[in-house]
């Protein structure tokens, strides 16, 4: 139970960490520790894992934001999180129309969240509204990856063999999903090119 315990400390921390300094591979974390406790046999613990996850990624996110807003634009352009004007400006317009099921959808799809927090930060989106919002969002997106490391536990007869296929299957959909997001984008720009000229 103790090493229980510590586990998901350590997949908090974890999670929390790749919220703020978005390098970390979270989602594989929360699909790996899922994947092994689908091997414990023990329901609780997924759900242990699911909860951890998303609290972790609830505080790292709440850090994040906190550093957008006080921090502003200045601080997003040193962490060089501030890359793309172009689609941080469209993030805005999304956030304007409908805040709720953007910071929803924005922890689901890879590459999504950080143009979000900055877009909603930058907009002054009152901390009530995030605070709300983030909390099914970050919901959510620990039963995604947790379900994708169930998934990969279950097909193996090895702890280990599920870890690694749920990370191999995290990495692969992370790929596609940002490789459609690319095409769409530059397709998008080509559309515009042409009727401007």
């Amino acid at each position: 139970m103790i090493a229980t315990l510590g586990a998901l400390a350590w997949l908090f921390a974890v999670v929390a960490f790749g919220a703020i300094i978005p390098v970390v591979p979270t989602g594989a974390a929360v699909s790996g520790a899922a994947a092994l406790a689908f091997h414990e046999h023990h329901p609780l613990t997924i759900l242990f894992t699911v909860a951890a996850g998303a609290a972790g990624a609830y505080v790292g996110d709440l850090v994040m934001y906190a550093m957008c807003r006080f921090g502003g634009e200045q601080l997003a352009r040193r962490l060089r999180w501030l890359r793309d004007e172009e689609h941080l400006a469209a993030v805005k317009e999304r956030l304007t129309r409908s805040q709720i099921p953007v910071l929803l959808v924005s922890r689901l799809i890879p590459g999504g969240r950080v143009p979000v927090l900055l877009a909603a930060a930058f907009l002054g989106m009152p901390w009530r509204t995030f605070v709300v919002a983030n909390a099914p969002a970050c919901a959510l997106w620990s039963c995604v990856y947790a379900a994708i490391g169930v998934a990969g536990g279950s097909i193996f007869p090895e702890p280990w063999q599920g870890v690694v296929a749920a990370v191999i299957l995290i990495l692969i959909v992370n790929q596609t999903v940002s490789w459609i997001t690319k095409r769409r984008e530059a397709r998008a720009a080509a559309t515009q090119s042409p009727s401007e000229a």
